[in-house]
């Protein structure tokens, strides 16, 4: 193995070195802050909650699970253009009265 006696070669393999782990460190930061599902609804808010009495609800209620509905929390469908742009299988709660 060949040892380093020159100055800029070590400068140089030092540099390559925190190039890629600055490159690795960025591209770890972005991936966790893309993976954030929420991006429009309520950001004020630090948790998005909401509540339902079930003698409210009616026979059938369908509430969105992607958080890209334009009726949030209720579906209204936006998940069937997540899923063919992005591949997921994301689909909506429904709740429904038994029937008697």
């Amino acid at each position: 193995m060949e040892s380093f006696k020159d100055p800029g070669q070590i400068f140089a393999y030092g540099a390559a070195f925190a190039s890629l782990a600055y490159a690795l460190y960025t591209k770890w930061q972005v991936c966790s802050l893309s993976a954030k599902i929420n991006h429009t609804i309520q950001k004020d808010n630090a948790k998005v909650v909401h509540s339902f009495d079930m003698e409210d609800l009616g026979n059938n209620e369908t509430f969105c699970r992607c958080w890209k509905s334009k009726k949030f929390p209720y579906c209204d469908g936006a998940h069937n253009k997540h899923n063919k742009e992005t591949g997921d299988n994301i689909g909506p709660l429904i709740i429904k009265q038994k029937a008697a």
